[in-house]
């Protein structure tokens, strides 16, 4: 445990956090007996693997094999140290640091990127406020107003205004003991000749970017006059890596895991404006398609995805890809249907928000629906060859639905639209499922390949040892007592190195004083490995009635395999001395032995 800070506070800070709500932050968790299941976010799965236990204030995923307790999850998921994760817990808790605790010290950050963190924190107040209260932000105050912005919306998105003059922001910066280069790094600021520094974003509304902690890491900036380009964003940096972040999204989390559902929107102004509509759970992709990331990063907080980008070829070009990600993430996507060449901004003004919130994204349709109607733009309907042409296109589609029902939802509304019998679909939709099927099965090797690599290592036969250890250790996570019956009769005589480390660092925390915590026990850990062994042997569902016999019998079975090997080592080293004395009578006799042995090991092991 780092010295800086005190065992007891640690053990505080741990016990007045909770979990599963700290986890519920990053993950959509779901209670399933006394735990809770999600999908796993330090892995690629679609079916639920990653286990949080309230009781023991830890978490463990049975696909990856990580695990550990609330600081091990906030340093793993959020890439930080254990001082930044301390921290975090201490501000959500309300709790004081200590006073020797500098936290800037200790930071995962790099010095350059934590001075763009904080100038990023000092200029999104400073355009924020010159926004709001100077002459220098009117020009942004009235663009604002004219598109309806209300002052409420502004406070609540921290929007503000960069002043339209070259080194206003860099003498700002600079007058606060910054680097100017490295904020030119950050896109803060442009060099030009002669090192004269400007303002990246003079003369345009500023759209703070925050990531998942509500930290100012970058700016988007409309501009106000006539110039180029319109919108700008800043350049990737250590802070800011627009493919794996969403715009709005410290603000939406809780909206979204309150209503299982995420709004994804093209832009900042759209996301605003559905704001002021009464849609708090919107969210934007930075300037760019939607990433396999950010669809990766939505699917761990819900299961409903809706799209809602403007109607024009290059919104439902790319209201497609990204439905197409989306689904394959694993989210229930629908589509929000605006009018033709309208934008969420434009339905808002000219119908209401009542409308836009029942007729837009409450009326969205399925993805189906939306694939369908999609594909029309490609046939002229009118024309018979070209209608037949979108009929097999749509019975492909149609196809691949997995639930019946759902399939003979839109094989009806195909067939009505089309005057087409029911049995013909049926018979259409029967060979394109065979053909599909077959195809499956061709990939199937390729299949059963990738399962094998992701099966749960907990479902592993292990030797008839093995298995007793990792039932004594899980006791003893539990129990001091058992701990220290095994502690007396076995010691460190493990026979899994794992194991022998691991239970050594258990004597010596129960020997400390401590009573069963296996949170706090992870903290003694030196290596994240054991950490997760520790949290895979915690989650074990072993009885808290063990009776006595048990226990023997698990140590009977360690002992007996140590015995083995005691025995197996010594034949050895007797038939190594046989050889060296030229005797190869008795080295034979001795090799049978150990033939015999290995044999009988063999059959003992997995019994």
């Amino acid at each position: 445990m780092p010295e800086q800070v005190s065992e007891k506070f640690i053990d505080d800070l741990r016990s007045d956090s909770d979990i599963v709500e700290i986890v519920s932050e990053f993950v959509q968790l779901k209670k399933r007996g006394r735990n809770y299941l999600g999908l796993c976010p330090f892995h690629n799965e679609n079916t639920p693997s990653f286990t949080v236990s309230p009781d023991k204030q830890i978490f463990r995923c049975f696909g990856c094999g990580k695990g550990g307790n609330v600081i091990t999850f906030l340093m793993e998921i959020e890439g930080i140290s254990f001082y930044d994760a301390i921290s975090r817990l201490a501000e959500s808790t309300g709790k004081s640091l200590p006073d020797n605790f500098n936290a800037r010290n200790q930071t995962s950050l790099s010095a350059e990127a934590q001075s763009m963190l904080e100038a990023h924190e000092w200029l999104s107040k400073l355009y924020h406020h010159l926004l709001k209260h100077t002459k220098e932000g009117k020009e942004g105050s009235t663009y604002l107003d004219n598109r309806g912005i209300q002052q409420e919306t502004i406070d609540a998105f921290q929007l503000g205004f960069a002043p339209d003059k070259d080194n206003f922001t860099a003498s700002f910066l600079e007058k606060k003991g910054f680097h100017l280069q490295t904020m030119v790094k950050a896109g803060l600021l442009t060099n030009h000749q002669e090192q004269k520094f400007k303002d990246s974003f003079r003369g345009r509304v500023i759209f703070p970017i925050r990531n998942h902690q509500g930290k100012t890491v970058a700016f988007g900036g409309r501009i106000v006059s006539d110039g180029e380009p319109k919108y700008l964003n800043s350049p990737e940096t250590d802070l800011f890596h627009k493919g794996n972040m969403f715009y709005n999204f410290d603000l939406a989390r809780n909206h979204i895991r309150k209503t299982g559902e995420a709004i994804l929107f093209e832009g900042y102004m759209d996301v605003i404006t559905a704001y002021q509509a009464g849609i708090q759970n919107g969210i934007a992709s930075l300037g760019t398609s939607l990433t396999e990331k950010q669809a990766r990063l939505l699917r761990r907080y819900v299961d409903q995805v809706v799209i809602c980008y403007d109607a024009d070829p290059a919104g439902l070009e790319a209201t497609k890809k990204a439905a197409n990600i989306l689904q394959n993430a694993g989210c229930y996507v629908k589509i929000a249907k605006l009018k033709q060449g309208m934008d969420p901004d434009d339905y808002i003004k000219e119908y209401g928000s009542e409308s836009f919130r029942n007729h837009v994204i409450g009326a969205s349709v399925t993805y189906m629906s939306f694939q369908l109607d999609y594909l029309k733009k490609d046939y002229n309907l009118q024309v018979e060859s070209e209608r037949m042409q979108y009929i097999e296109k749509a019975l492909d589609e149609i196809a691949t639905i997995q639930k019946p029902f759902e399939r003979d939802h839109y094989l009806k509304e195909l067939g009505e639209r089309f005057d087409i019998s029911k049995e013909a679909m049926q018979q259409e939709i029967a060979y394109r499922r065979r053909k599909f099927e077959k195809y499956k099965d061709n990939q199937q090797p390729e299949r059963h390949t990738n399962i094998r690599k992701n099966v749960n290592t907990d479902e592993k036969l292990y030797p008839a040892f093995h298995n007793a250890e990792r039932h004594l250790i899980s006791l003893m996570l539990k129990n001091k007592n058992i701990a220290e019956q095994v502690q007396e009769e076995l010691g460190g005589n493990f026979l899994i190195t794992e194991h022998q480390v691991l239970v050594t660092y258990l004597y010596a925390f129960y020997e400390e004083g401590h009573e069963p915590n296996v949170s706090l026990f992870m903290e003694y850990l030196p290596e994240s490995e054991l950490k997760n062994l520790t949290a895979q042997l915690a989650m074990k569902n072993v009885s808290d009635e063990i009776s006595e016999q048990a226990i023997q019998d698990y140590m009977y079975t360690v002992k007996s395999e140590h015995h083995r090997k005691n025995e197996l080592q010594s034949l050895e080293l007797q038939q190594k001395e046989a050889e060296r004395n030229n005797d190869p009578v008795t080295a034979a006799k001795i090799a049978m032995n150990i033939l015999n042995l290995k044999k009988e090991w063999k059959q003992l092991k997995h019994r």
